[in-house]
């Protein structure tokens, strides 16, 4: 009774677990491909954003006092800055007008929408990092069984084929994963220092931005 149940069953799952091997196979390539085309960006954003000389922070912080909204303007706009830096301090400047905490609330969103931006990136190779080696493993795993019942049978030449794919799944797999993960730690290790200088930037201007407002009320109160 329970063998004529358990039968069926194992032919089942057996059928769903071969069924499998090509998804797992496609789905690899498909990591592989996106971990050596994050690779290839990874080459290019070192080739043209890092190779720039290091920003002297305190210096450009310095240079932002007591001075008007245009010329901190044309300040950023000379500096080294990041392409992106430049974009957002921009348009903090852009409205230096508002009210303090119109301002402020600004400036929490610029940053919160930069750290959304390469919390994005980095996103794409912790997943392949995650996924590629559960999918190698799937693909070392899968093929065992038939190689199994080759073996029992003597069919030497099948049980070379399953365990010929069994090893390059696993080595697809955690090719991909070892590079998306060198990818992440280094896109991670520079986006936080990117948003760290980024938001000690934007704090300064926000206080140089709030001197010049408390310097015209004082003037307007002379008058």
């Amino acid at each position: 009774m329970v063998e004529s149940i358990l039968i069926p069953l194992k032919d089942t799952l057996h059928s769903i677990s071969s069924g499998l091997l090509i998804p797992t196979i496609v789905i690899l390539l498909l990591l592989l491909a996106l971990a050596a085309f994050e690779l290839g960006a990874l080459l290019v954003e070192v080739c043209t954003e890092r190779r720039r000389k290091k920003i002297d922070l305190p210096g450009l912080i310095d240079a932002f006092q007591v001075k008007s909204a245009a010329q901190i303007m044309e300040e950023v706009e000379q500096s080294g800055l990041f392409r992106r830096q430049k974009a957002v301090l921009g348009e903090l400047i852009s409205h230096a007008k508002l009210p303090a905490a119109s301002l402020e609330a600004l400036g929490r969103r610029l940053l919160a929408g930069e750290e959304r931006h390469y919390s994005r990136i980095t996103d794409r190779t912790d997943l392949v990092a995650r996924l590629a080696p559960m999918f190698g493993l799937m693909g070392t795993l899968i093929p065992l069984g038939p190689g199994i019942i080759a073996l029992s049978q003597g069919d030497t030449q099948a049980l070379a084929d399953s365990l010929l794919i069994a090893f390059d799944t696993t080595v697809a797999g955690l090719a991909a994963a070892g590079v998306a993960f060198v990818i992440s730690r280094l896109r991670k290790r520079w986006y936080e220092e990117y948003l760290g200088s980024l938001e000690a930037l934007m704090e300064s201007l926000l206080e140089v931005f709030d001197r010049g407002r408390e310097a015209e009320r004082q003037e307007i109160l002379k008058a």
